[in-house]
C-alpha cells in the first residue's frame, strides 16, 4: 500500500482540518475567515482536489464530533463546518 499524506488547513483561529488520503490531495480553496454573531451559525468551508477524501475537524488540539453545536458535511470536493450557537470561545 501507498504512504498516506497528511496535510492541514488552518483558520486564523484554532480550527483545523486534517486530510488523510493515499494520494496527494490539494486545496482548491482554503479556509477563510468567517465573521458571524453571537448564537448565530457559521459555516466553514473548504474545497479539495480529491473527492471522498476522509477529514478530521479539530479545535486546537480537541476532535470535534457531531453534535448540537458542530455539523459535518461533505459535498464530492466540498468540506463542511457548521457552528451553531457561536460564541467568543468558538474563535
Amino acid at each position: 500500500k501507498g504512504k498516506s499524506d497528511f496535510q492541514t488547513c488552518m483558520l486564523p483561529s484554532t480550527f483545523v482540518l486534517f486530510l488523510f488520503s493515499e494520494t496527494p490531495v490539494l486545496f482548491k480553496q482554503e479556509l477563510q475567515n468567517e465573521e458571524a454573531k453571537e448564537g448565530k451559525q457559521v459555516r466553514l468551508t473548504c474545497e479539495l482536489s480529491k473527492p471522498g477524501t476522509p477529514v478530521k475537524w479539530m479545535k486546537g488540539d480537541t476532535v470535534l464530533y457531531a453534535s448540537e453545536k458542530y455539523e459535518f458535511k461533505q459535498h464530492g470536493t466540498v468540506a463542511e463546518l457548521i457552528i451553531r450557537d457561536v460564541k467568543s470561545v468558538d474563535a
